[in-house]
């Protein structure tokens, strides 16, 4: 049995145009980046003045907000999906180039150049808390168990007291510093390779990711 949609017809035209503005806008930062996003050229390509779209979206930070809070949440429901499917690390890490190759400007959005004046508001950072989680879940087994017989390296001891980017997770030390040189190293190959600083270097930049992979693994 059908269960009948319980939007209004009015509320599935909106849906639709906001759908197609957001489609405009990932367009629009294809072609000039997330700052010369316009809304009044938006209103022109769709045949609409821009006090009609600004019923859709109240602002220019309105809609990259939801452009950003769609690209995470795509982000975060891709991890949890490998994760799910007992991904380790360098299952994660495969998973996220996958999905940052898939759509480069989606990734750029959230991990490049920050849009100036533009601040993200509480409820993505908690998306973005989830990527983290699922990375802290997989790196504290890879860590392997808290000892005192191994002593900490600098850079745990210094995470011990400043965790606040972990939140409320109870990783190790070690399982802080794997997962943050696992953040940081793979976003550099991966900023890099998208932004096309490999080409003509003469080199397949898969075989540097993996690379940075079984490195992090050991």
């Amino acid at each position: 049995m059908t269960v009948a949609s319980k939007e209004t017809p009015r509320e599935r035209y909106r849906a639709q145009v906001r759908a197609e503005i957001k489609e405009r806008a990932w367009e629009q930062i294809a072609a000039a980046g997330a700052p010369g996003l316009s809304l009044n050229a938006i209103a022109k390509q769709m045949g609409m003045s821009g006090p009609a779209l600004y019923r859709y979206f109240a602002s220019r930070d309105e809609l990259i907000t939801e452009l950003i809070r769609d690209a995470y949440r795509s982000l975060a429901d891709t991890i949890h999906t490998a994760a799910a499917s007992d991904a380790d690390l360098a299952g994660l890490g495969r998973a996220l180039r996958t999905w940052a190759l898939d759509d480069p400007q989606r990734y750029f959005l959230i991990y490049g150049t920050p849009v100036p004046g533009y601040h993200a508001p509480d409820d993505i950072t908690m998306i973005a808390s989830e990527i983290m989680d699922a990375l802290l879940d997989a790196a504290q087994p890879a860590a392997g168990p808290a000892t005192t017989a191994v002593e900490e390296t600098p850079l745990e001891s210094h995470l011990a007291g400043h965790r606040q980017w972990a939140g409320d997770h109870p990783a190790s030390p070690a399982a802080l510093r794997l997962a943050l040189h696992f953040w940081t190293r793979l976003h550099g190959a991966l900023s890099l390779e998208l932004a096309g600083h490999f080409t003509g270097m003469g080199f397949d930049p898969v075989e540097l990711y993996e690379d940075e992979l079984r490195r992090l693994a050991r």
